[in-house]
């Protein structure tokens, strides 16, 4: 099966109730935006032995993405991770326990404005998120760890691992695990679109010429490249400027268009 225009199966713990209008289940809109977060939130409850019972939530780096030797089409979450992380060491407990890993839940959530009303219960923020549950295992295989590595960080500045040292050493991939998580589920939620305010206040003539209403946009965006203390290389690489300079009117223009559009409602 083709994973472009693939979607995820509803299912109750992934469904979107409430606003389901603004509910999106297509590989193409959770994937574009989980891989266009920078931090990933990721959460799992801890071993029943564990002296703290409360679900753990770590921010991570990660990127969706299909090892090309992989069995089937499904694309897999990856993350990047220390060798010594607690996340790191309890998803090879669980796997090598259960032959099957750890179950956990990412989260990814970009703000793109903020949303101004008559009342401050009406106010909001339009938004892009994504959640998706799977279970996570560590990566064994050298050749896929060495792929997934390249895919992280080449999501960070494109083709910044062709364009730093290479190969990594022994010591540098020992002290890096990347988990594999396998997506069961998952759904994202848009809401792109001006305020909504409850239809008594909007025929407040008083109150419409005291509040200002809108939206203000909000994006995240790239300054200056900063050269290191130590930094010997006198231009600024094309494919690092070239990047900044791409990126930051497309994402300005995304937050004023989503400011712009007409959604369904608050």
């Amino acid at each position: 099966m083709s994973t472009d225009s693939a979607s995820y199966p509803k299912e109750p713990r992934n469904t979107v109730n409430r606003l389901s209008k603004r509910a999106a289940y297509d590989y193409e809109t959770v994937h574009g935006i989980i891989n266009s977060t920078s931090v990933l939130h990721v959460s799992f409850v801890p071993p029943s032995d564990d002296t703290n019972p409360a679900p753990i939530i770590l921010p991570m780096i990660g990127q969706i993405g299909r090892y090309p030797k992989a069995d089937d089409d499904a694309p897999s979450c990856y993350l990047h991770g220390h060798v010594s992380s607690r996340l790191m060491k309890v998803s090879s407990t669980a796997q090598q326990a259960e032959q099957s890993g750890l179950p956990v839940c990412i989260a990814a959530t970009q703000v793109d404005g903020y949303v101004l009303a008559l009342s401050p219960f009406s106010h909001s923020y339009n938004y892009r998120s994504a959640i998706l549950q799977g279970v996570a295992t560590v990566i064994d295989d050298e050749e896929e760890k060495l792929w997934a590595m390249t895919l992280i960080t080449n999501s960070v500045i494109p083709n910044r691992w062709e364009n730093s040292k290479s190969p990594p050493t022994n010591a540098e991939m020992q002290s890096t695990r990347i988990l594999k998580v396998k997506i069961a589920t998952a759904s994202a939620k848009i809401r792109a679109e001006g305020p909504h305010d409850d239809k008594k206040d909007m025929q407040d003539e008083e109150l419409l010429r005291k509040v200002w209403t809108g939206v203000v946009p909000v994006f995240e965006g790239f300054g200056r490249p900063v050269p290191s203390t130590y930094n010997a290389v006198e231009t600024l690489p094309d494919d690092i400027r070239d990047y900044i300079r791409q990126e930051n009117p497309r994402r300005k223009n995304d937050a004023i268009h989503a400011a712009k559009s007409d959604g369904p409602g608050k």
